[in-house]
């Protein structure tokens, strides 16, 4: 069972698509409709409106009216509602088709997940059919979608039916959604019918433009149905799935470094749990991370040999809680501003201070010389303005891509027009970054490349095995080499990123 603990209320408004007989299909929980409101409260979603046929919004779990039952406005209508919900709305709006039958989880990878940008739920699974179109995924991203009227060349994923738009693209989907509407109602889009809002609306997002995480379902399951037997299945499914055990999984990243991997997150994963059911938060751990660090530059300030290795088992230690911190909050979802930020501050705070400590540790006892013995002092320095600079380059790069973005928002048009059928093919990588995504499918270079940047995994165990074995002028002559490469390798990557 997931732990008990305190989440945070979803940002998020949902609309559940109940416009097809499925959602009103039984199972232990009610119907699907009264399954799938159960599940977004247990999220802590209080904004849910239902969308009943011919586009009458209704609050969960009021019923409708005579007429709302029998009135049938189609497609358009459900658009035009979708459209009105987005223009009033004032965070990420989540459309859900009714008749889906989900783990938990798997609607949180979305409604949990901290960018709170839009996204959409997608397979790996190859296995497409009508309520499971087939997509492409690019780079953690949508790049094209399909529905019975729009194709998708090379396509390597399934859209599951669950739609997040982010605050920045909600004009984009309003007017997405009446565009859709106007092509339904005149025919335009052929036989399409109201279970193909979503999956319009997905293509309509895609081809204006926006930029629509691929939020992936690895092992879970979500599953639109379409009659009793199809729904029976689909429950009989999620029990197939111990969730709990993926969302221990998935708290640990598939894509840290070599050091993180093999040597923290091996094991650090057996203590999530028993952080989870002592209540700890992301925020504690990382401040005892810090007070581990602390003591490490402590220790290493005394000199001794016996200091060193101590200092450096410290070391070590306060980085298994730095990578737990992070774990602990993508399995608990207590994702917060401020705990993300105290996080990268932690990290800078504590690599510092233990630079202080080593340079202490080394002039201790010794004769004082411009700079301290050695001129320790000066590499301490260096290797600190070393790895500014360092930080400087990878955020200025992430801050100027993210302007790019907004501005080529602002003044973009559709990328694809709503009427081509099919959508285009993406251009391949060329030059340096088609030669590095060829080089990514080895494992040792894979590696290599994880490694050559110097991440924060493999400074500290760098730290830790130097000063220990050696001493601390040595530990700055590797910190500074090594990161001198690595920024060279940074440098020459966003430059190619960005010529492309």
């Amino acid at each position: 069972m997931t732990p008990s603990l305190t989440r945070a209320s979803s940002t998020a408004s949902v609309v559940l698509l109940a416009t097809t007989p499925a959602c009103r299909l039984s199972c232990a929980d009610g119907t699907l409709l009264d399954r799938l409101g159960d599940q977004l409260a247990a999220l802590s979603v209080r904004d849910v409106q239902v969308l009943t046929p011919g586009g009458a919004l209704l609050a969960h779990g009021e019923q409708p009216e005579p007429e709302h039952a029998v009135h049938a406005g189609g497609l358009g209508a459900d658009l035009r509602a979708v459209a009105k919900l987005a223009r009033g709305s004032t965070g990420p709006l989540v459309v859900l088709p009714a008749d889906l039958v989900a783990h938990n989880d798997a609607l949180g990878l979305l409604l949990q997940h901290p960018a709170r940008g839009s996204a959409a739920l997608v397979s790996s699974d190859a296995d497409v059919g009508p309520l499971r179109p087939p997509v492409r995924v690019e780079g953690g991203r949508v790049v094209a979608a399909a529905s019975s009227f729009h194709t998708v060349p090379q396509a390597n994923a399934t859209f599951r039916g669950v739609l997040q738009t982010g605050e920045a693209d909600l004009t984009r989907l309003a007017d997405v959604a009446e565009e859709l509407a106007d092509l339904a109602e005149s025919g335009r889009l052929g036989p399409v019918s109201a279970v193909e809002a979503v999956d319009l609306l997905l293509v309509g997002l895609v081809r204006a433009g926006a930029r629509v995480r691929a939020a992936r379902l690895g092992p879970l399951h979500a599953d639109r149905v379409t009659g009793q037997a199809g729904a029976d299945g689909a429950i009989t499914r999620l029990a197939e799935v111990d969730e709990d055990q993926v969302r221990l999984d998935t708290a640990v990243k598939d894509r840290d470094g070599f050091f993180t991997t093999f040597c923290v997150s091996s094991w650090s994963r057996h203590l999530v749990r028993p952080a989870a059911r002592l209540r700890l938060t992301p925020n504690t751990v990382t401040g005892c991370s810090v007070g581990l660090a602390v003591l490490a530059a402590v220790w290493f300030s005394a000199g001794t040999r016996g200091a060193m290795v101590l200092g450096a088992v410290l070391v070590y230690l306060s980085f298994v809680l730095d990578c737990l911190d992070g774990q602990l909050a993508r399995y608990t979802r207590m994702f917060t501003p401020l705990g993300a930020w105290a996080d990268g501050m932690a990290d800078r705070l504590k690599e510092y201070i233990v630079y202080a400590g080593l340079a202490l540790g080394y002039a201790g006892g010794l004769p004082w010389q411009h700079g301290g013995p050695d001129g320790i002092w000066y590499l301490a320095i260096a290797a600190m303005i070393l790895q500014v600079v360092r930080h400087a380059i990878d955020f200025a790069y992430g801050g100027s891509v993210a302007d790019a973005a907004k501005v080529g928002a602002l003044w973009a048009k559709p990328v694809r027009s709503l009427l081509e059928e099919t959508d285009g093919r993406a251009a391949p990588a060329q030059g340096v970054l088609g030669l590095s995504h060829r080089l990514e499918r080895g494992s040792l270079i894979h590696w290599a490349k994880k490694m050559i940047v110097l991440p924060i995994g493999e400074r500290m165990a760098l730290i830790a095995v130097t000063a220990a074995l050696f001493n601390a002028r040595v530990t700055f002559a590797a910190l500074i080499t090594w990161g001198s490469v690595a920024a060279l390798y940074q440098l020459t990557g966003r430059i190619a990123r960005s010529a492309r």
